[in-house]
């Protein structure tokens, strides 16, 4: 039996507001960044390279437009003066069976964009809007 790599368009993201589904999710990514140093006395001419700290990319969510929902601007509009309502999030990656086979979890997330459909009288597509996340954590469990 052939071992095949897992599809990507089977997944649920857990978000804190009403169970709907996304259309994308881009942005699961963590890079270390590096730290060079060289000491006058090293014998060695060129610098070590240690691990810094890390960094977090932007997580954006899309979704369908639905009449009457209004829970991404109502996430969004909680922003005040250095206070926002920040959620955990998971996405799961998941098998044929609807159970999660890779999962993301993303710590203390907030919106800092939110993006509205555009709008073309000859499309033929559905209304898409588009959440954007800063966070400060993100984890991966595979199995």
């Amino acid at each position: 039996m052939a071992e095949y790599p897992l599809p990507k368009f089977h997944f649920e993201v857990e978000w804190g507001g009403t169970r709907i589904g996304f259309t994308e999710v881009t942005g699961l990514e963590v890079t270390t960044e590096k730290i060079e140093y060289r000491d006058g006395a090293s014998p060695e001419y060129h610098k070590i390279r240690m691990p810094g700290m890390q960094t977090f990319g932007d997580l954006t969510l899309k979704r369908g437009i639905f009449a009457n929902d209004n829970e991404f601007y109502a996430w969004w509009d909680s922003v005040s003066l250095n206070t926002i309502e920040r959620r955990d999030i998971t996405i799961s990656l998941l098998n044929e069976n609807h159970d999660p086979v890779v999962i993301w979890k993303v710590k203390n997330a907030w919106p800092t964009k939110v993006t509205s459909t555009d709008l073309n009288s000859s499309g033929n597509e559905s209304a898409i809007e588009t959440l954007v996340l800063a966070h400060e954590g993100l984890t991966m469990a595979n199995g």
